[in-house]
């Protein structure tokens, strides 16, 4: 992932190669205003998704109505964007956590000629304008084969899994289990489902260790919602080891946040998939304007670094999500090493 864009660079650069029309950034003006609704609140990741929409809204003159927050709760996020619509919202962002029970929303959207951009998560049903998002399959896909590289093919782990009525979840959890089942039949998945809630997850990550101590590493599929839950278990349960040391166990996480790379600098953790928060409020807030401005895109790469691919019920841009090690922990150019800057 590179440093952050200007939004004109950006337009400049996408529609350059990824659109069949110009790129007017006046065009928005006029058109209607945009109406966003941030998921959660509760982990550092949302937050900081949240701090660079505000950042990027107020820097590029974005034509946004103040934001609204539903708080994990997909009956907010209805009535959020029912009331967003209410405003004069001409084009809507959201990123639904509960991908199965938005469709009803999205009809209705779609009946009024409002397009949706949706960030991190794709809606099961219901069209969508487009969805910014990482590749989800290729988190499991890296971190089970970080893990299983690391065990030598052979061991025990646990994977701290999100919410499976959510795509994400979901495709984090298929594609990991696939991947091990193929590469490295040798490991033992304990797959321990946690809804994103980090009690959840310690719970259950505490009683697994009580059955099998001899525990060889971790995957938390969500860094922001796990990390500080599972660390402050590890370190009472006596089992937090330096990287390197004997009996360390070696864990892998999925977020970026700023608490995982300082884990990864002190040996807690080994590594983690940068979700590119900065790069979700960018390219949401592009879209959003460039829906307004009825531009049209199509599949293939973009000047920025990813894909368009098509989905059943739209386009997908798929955001790169570096590795983060101890190797290159430190690169400017992720984005919870330039939070400091917003």
């Amino acid at each position: 992932m590179g440093p952050r864009t200007t939004g004109a660079l950006a337009c400049a650069a996408l529609l350059a190669t990824a659109a069949l029309t110009g790129c007017n950034r006046g065009s928005d003006a006029t058109a209607g205003r945009i109406g966003i609704d941030i998921p959660r609140t509760d982990t550092d990741f949302w937050s900081s998704y949240q701090r660079y929409l505000e950042h990027d809204i107020d820097r590029d003159g974005v034509p946004a109505l103040p934001l609204s927050t539903s708080q994990n709760d997909v009956a907010k996020v209805v009535s959020n964007v029912q009331a967003l619509t209410d405003q004069g919202a001409r084009a809507v962002v959201m990123a639904p956590q509960d991908t199965g029970a938005v469709t009803t929303a999205l009809q209705r959207l779609a009946a009024k000629k409002i397009p949706v951009v949706s960030v991190d998560t794709r809606p099961d049903k219901g069209a969508v304008y487009m969805v910014v998002r990482a590749d989800n399959r290729a988190y499991g896909e890296k971190s089970c084969d970080y893990l299983g590289r690391k065990l030598g093919g052979h061991g025990r782990v646990a994977e701290l899994q999100g919410d499976l009525s959510s795509v994400n979840g979901r495709d984090r959890s298929e594609a990991f289990a696939a991947c091990m089942k193929k590469k490295y039949p040798g490991i033992t998945v304990h797959e321990l489902a946690t809804d994103w809630k980090g009690e959840v997850a310690s719970a259950k990550l505490q009683s697994l260790l009580a059955q099998h101590p001899d525990l060889d590493g971790l995957y938390l599929q969500a860094g922001g919602a796990f990390l500080q839950p599972v660390l402050a278990l590890l370190k009472q349960e006596k089992r937090l080891r330096p990287a390197g040391t004997p009996g360390h166990l070696t864990v892998i996480s999925n977020d970026g946040i700023p608490d995982e790379l300082a884990a990864i600098r002190a040996g807690q953790i080994d590594a983690t998939l940068s979700q590119p928060a900065d790069l979700y409020a960018q390219y949401a807030l592009f879209y959003a304007r460039a829906a307004l401005a009825k531009k049209t895109f199509r599949p293939g790469p973009t000047g920025h670094g990813s894909t368009i691919v098509k989905i059943p019920n739209g386009l997908e841009d798929q955001l790169p999500a570096p590795l983060v090690t101890k190797e290159n922990v430190d690169d400017r150019a992720l984005w919870a090493n330039q939070r400091e800057k917003k």
